[in-house]
């Protein structure tokens, strides 16, 4: 199996995930296929599936596996549907109570894919008659007792099928994984494969990477080589396990016999397939290999390990789990634990605690566990049948304890059944509890996959029931949703998403009907009137969905402001987090920072390109200068007849490039019909892929050298080749059809259906003259150079002047504008990815750089997130675990998870957040007074200037400033006079004075920095902002 997955033939993919066209839906699939690859897919495409058990676990993994896409899902479940399974099987209706689960379930989980059949295990029995399995590549089993998992699994380990078995008891949940021996795993870890520039290879085989770049290899990673000079015996050879030996340097081993190490050459790294051995569950149970979920609770899954068997054997003998917090049953379950642990080879230290609470909690069914395990399960059973990521080995438990309520009462009466949708959830946490979600105030922002996902959970927990949500988004769905947000059908895409999301859960709990608002609103600052005061103020907790960094910290922001309670998450492909902000308790979102966007300098762009990144960023900002931003100069130039004069009066440098773009699409270069669009297509073929390089070689030829003597062109540096223009490469093809097109979209030309025959026919009369090198052209040699034409805009103001008496006035265009084309990646009929994808390719080809298809380059072009089902569910599992603590009012920080995921390698991480800052001030008194720099403020009324300054006066607090926004509204070294006219003004009046802005209606507050001294002699000591209340 080859291990590199990448995404460079994804195009290609899914074979059996095909349309009735027998085309793969790329639409549908595409933000998968980019974590995934077309290996995985295409296995998984020829896979099926059978799921056991559909209640809230087997729901789940049921659901994310139809979303992911497979050639077949089987479900088995003929027990009939209970009150207590809406708890968290979000597919049943109260109606369906009474009728077998796979019934009713299947019809509802087919409507999930339309490219995946999902059909019923009629059978009433899977132990009767094995054979019956083996259709199937995998089985999951939720929700079945432990002799029929051991019966079942020692079938499949037998006869090649792979086993994953998940169960889940209130906040307690397990794992088990059994892919059979030798499983090949072709990916382990989902990277995309590293790559450099070689630097030097010395003669005892250490490899140097260029310019001291981080390799980021790691010891036992294998690497192949190209384009090596002088040790030529190295390049295109087999793959070479490599040892790090720095951060720069890694050894490759013997290199006797491959030549001597002249210059140049490019290192890749290679995924080599991992073979992996798993013990069949009999084998399991008496041996378990852990596989750690929290750290901090090292000896936990020991413990759970004999207590789930407890659990199992107190089931066998009284055809029930435990009751909830049922004394009688859990003294039983210790006991049962005892006798289970006396027999194991390697005894735990069990804590009766733990096992009396794993009891109590037996006939618990939270979502938000049945989220967390279903994303997890179903991804195992996807490793399974795919070969991508490292599967669990073999065992993993997990629990949530922290979560159990510690402000309500717990007891036998309070958690018993009450024939109510939430009992699954009242028999860990209690009624009273459970009256305390109904009552929630809470808003999410974002109805995107996190917040489908967010909306089900809460809507099965009954948050808000007797409470309110509100839930916002802007955006309307788009067939690339479908794949994961999964409230949404096809007939929904184009319909707004709060609208549909808030619609689906209303019909999965009725409870909610009249209790949830959907809003179609940005949360910014150009929508405060709409999210005011009153809005903030009303809210018990705020939930953010989005992925938009910027959003999520302007929520933030307002969170900290109002001091509301923050539950934020994000995922990237097989990577999630979550982060919990309390207020007085922790850091916010906005504390700390992803790190920057990867850039390109610009000299590397325009003129050395050495990688597919950097042809694709170039052909981007092409594509952004043709059809874009030249559309908006000629527009700007058409509405304002003053627009030049303007103009030339600005100091940005750009006056002359704007002169001469306009000239160039309003009067050279206009096109009267579809021939000159094509026309002008080929010339700027000629103008980019053969003139500029031409001209790049002139300025510095192949032979050139650097002022120190090395050749020019070594290194990043790769000597380019122009390209000759070839209508029947398709490439060039594809080039001067977008180019046509687009350009006749921005002067809304009528394009008829025209042919490559015509293409080639206004081609045919077509003069394309030589290219004369220019001797006073200057490029930049490197990005540590000033670049030479920097200040050619400015210097030559008479050259400026006579371009612009060659321009018409503005008005002799009449009504014409230009339309300006706004870049739009998902629509595959709009060319906007066909023109980056060729221009960037050509770009390649200059440079013999390796081209990328169309959906590499459009993954890195429209910056797409990866996104995946299963960590989606995941993930807000999590949030909800910590939502079940917020509710419950904890103020101990220990008790908070921060979580962070990565279902690839698989790893789980999990640490308390980080405290807010805190510091001091000194008072007269010499008494030091500690605040929260974070969550803390001073609030005042809308007092006098003389009156705040006062109050902080007796604070042994000096003020020496104060400010709002832009306007400085006092400085104690102002002169008097302007000191004494300020001082009797009301607060909110001085700042309308300073300002000279009306303080708008809605608005209940100002915010006041002031810059203080203090007793201990400190200047300009670190305090609170103000909050001035103006109502």
């Amino acid at each position: 199996m080859n291990g590199d997955s990448s995404v460079e033939d994804i195009s290609q993919a899914a074979q059996q995930l095909k349309t009735h066209d027998g085309e793969i839906d790329e639409s549908l699939y595409s933000r998968q296929l980019y974590v995934l690859g077309h290996e995985a897919m295409k296995r998984m495409g020829s896979s099926n599936i059978l799921v056991v058990g559909l209640r809230g676990l087997g729901v789940e993994i049921a659901k994310n596996i139809a979303l992911a896409g497979v050639k077949s899902l089987t479900l088995f479940d003929p027990a009939p549907a209970r009150v207590s399974d809406l708890s968290s099987q979000f597919f049943l209706h109260p109606e369906d109570v009474g009728k077998p689960r796979a019934s009713v379930t299947v019809p509802r989980v087919s409507e999930l894919n339309p490219y995946v059949p999902v059909s019923e295990l009629k059978s009433q029995s899977l132990t009767a008659d094995l054979s019956q399995l083996s259709r199937f590549q995998c089985v999951v089993l939720t929700d079945v007792p432990l002799k029929d998992q051991l019966t079942i699994s020692d079938y499949c380990h037998q006869n090649g099928i792979y086993v994953i078995v998940a169960d889940t008891f209130g906040l307690f949940g397990t794992i088990f994984s059994d892919l059979g021996k030798g499983f090949t795993v072709g990916d382990p870890n989902g990277e995309n494969p590293l790559s450099g520039i070689v630097a030097g290879i010395d003669q005892e085989g250490l490899v140097s990477a260029l310019d001291e770049t981080r390799h980021g290899f790691e010891d036992g990673d294998f690497v192949t080589f190209s384009e090596v000079e002088g040790m030529e015996g190295i390049n295109n050879a087999a793959p070479r396990k490599i040892t790090v030996k720095g951060p720069y340097t890694f050894s490759i081993g013997d290199v006797s016999g491959l030549g001597i190490y002249n210059r140049g050459g490019l290192y890749q790294q290679v995924k080599m397939p991992k073979i992996v051995d798993f013990q069949p569950l009999s084998e399991q149970l008496k041996n378990p290999e852990h596989m750690m979920s929290d750290f901090a609770k090292f000896d936990r899954p020991q413990q759970l390990h004999i207590g789930f068997q407890a659990l199992h054997a107190f089931h066998e003998k009284n055809k029930h789990f435990p009751r909830p917090h049922h004394d009688a049953d859990a003294a039983e379950v210790v006991k049962l634990a005892h006798a289970l642990n006396e027999q194991a080879a390697d005894k735990a230290e069990l804590s009766d605690k733990l096992i009396t609470e794993l009891s109590y909690q037996a006939q618990g069914d939270l979502c938000a566990m049945a989220a967390f395990f279903g994303g997890l399960a179903a991804q195992e059973a996807l490793k399974a049948v795919s070969g991508k990521f490292m599967p669990i080995k073999q065992w993993l438990y997990f629990d949530s304890l922290e979560s159990i309520p510690t402000s309500v009462k717990r007891s036998e009466e309070l958690c018993k059944p009450r024939n109510s949708r939430y009992d699954g959830q009242v028999a860990v946490f209690g009624q009273e509890y459970q009256d305390k979600l109904a009552k929630l105030k809470i808003f999410l922002v974002g109805a995107g996959a996190i917040g489908c996902e967010m909306l089900k959970n809460w809507a099965l927990q009954g948050v808000g029931t007797h409470g309110q949500i509100w839930v916002t988004d802007m955006d309307q769905i788009e067939k690339s949703n479908l794949n994961r947000q999964f409230l949404f059908r096809s007939g929904d895409v184009g319909k707004l998403k709060s609208e549909c999301a808030t619609g689906a859960v209303q019909a999965m709990n009725p409870d909610l009907k009249g209790k949830i608002s959907a809003m179609k609103d940005r949360v910014g600052p150009d929508t405060e009137h709409l999210f005011n005061e009153d809005f903030w103020e009303n809210l018990d907790l705020v939930t953010n969905a989005l992925d938009n960094v910027d959003a999520r910290t302007y929520v933030d922001r307002r969170c900290v402001f109002f001091r509301k309670p923050l539950l934020d998450s994000g995922t990237l492909g097989t990577k999630g987090n979550s982060q919990v902000v309390l207020p007085h308790l922790t850091e916010s979102y906005s504390s700390s920072q992803d790190p920057p966007e990867q850039s390109f300098p610009m000299c590397t762009l325009r003129s050395f390109p050495n990688r597919i990144e950097h042809t694709i960023a170039w052909a981007k900002d092409l594509f952004h200068t043709y059809f874009a931003g030249s559309a908006e100069v000629c527009n700007m130039f058409l509405n304002d007849p003053k627009y030049i004069e303007n103009s030339m009066k600005s100091t940005g440098g750009g006056e002359r490039q704007n002169i001469d773009t306009i000239k160039d699409f309003l009067v050279t270069s206009k096109p009267s019909d579809f021939e000159d669009c094509i026309k002008w297509a080929r010339m700027e073929f000629e103008k980019q892929y053969n003139n500029n390089i031409q001209q790049l070689l002139y300025s510095f030829p192949k032979d050139s050298k650097t002022s120190s003597g090395e050749p020019f062109w070594s290194g990043p540096k790769r000597a380019p080749d122009p390209l000759v223009f070839d209508i029947n490469e398709p490439t060039h093809y594809t080039f001067l059809e977008a180019a046509a097109l687009l350009h006749a979209y921005n002067y809304k030309i009528s394009v008829a259906n025209a042919t490559k025959d015509h293409y080639a026919k206004v081609l045919d009369h077509m003069i394309v003259p030589d290219f004369k090198p220019d001797p006073g052209v200057k490029i930049q040699a490197n990005d540590s150079d000033p670049d030479p034409n920097a200040d050619n805009s400015a210097s030559n103001p008479d050259d400026i002047q006579s371009v612009i008496a060659t321009l018409p006035s503005s008005k002799s265009f009449g009504a014409f504008r230009m339309e300006p084309v706004e870049f739009e990646k998902d629509d595959d009929t709009n060319h906007h990815i066909d023109f980056i994808t060729a221009a960037s390719n050509l770009r390649a080809e200059n440079y013999k750089i390796a081209t990328a298809d169309r959906h590499k380059t459009k993954f890195i072009a429209g910056k797409i997130i990866p996104a995946i089902a299963t960590t989606t569910a995941l993930v807000t599992g999590l949030v909800n675990l910590e939502l079940f603590k917020v509710v419950d009012g904890k103020d101990d920080i220990e008790q908070y998870k921060n979580g962070f995921v990565n279902l690839a390698l698989p790893f789980f991480g999990f640490s308390e957040p980080i405290a807010s800052p805190k510091d001091y001030y000194v008072d007269r008194e010499e008494q030091k007074h500690e605040y929260d720099k974070l969550w803390g403020r001073f609030e005042v009324e809308n007092t006098t200037l003389q009156e705040l300054i006062d109050s902080f006066d007796k604070k042994g607090l000096e003020i020496q400033m104060i400010s709002c926004g832009v306007s400085l509204l006092y400085m104690g070294f102002a002169p008097p006079a302007k000191r004494q006219e300020r001082l009797p003004k009301k607060l909110g009046e001085l700042y309308e004075f300073v300002s000279k802005q009306k303080i708008p209606p809605h608005q209940k507050n100002l915010i006041f920095e002031v810059a203080v001294d203090d007793q201990s002699g400190r200047e300009d000591v670190d305090v609170p902002y103000v909050m001035v209340k103006l109502k």
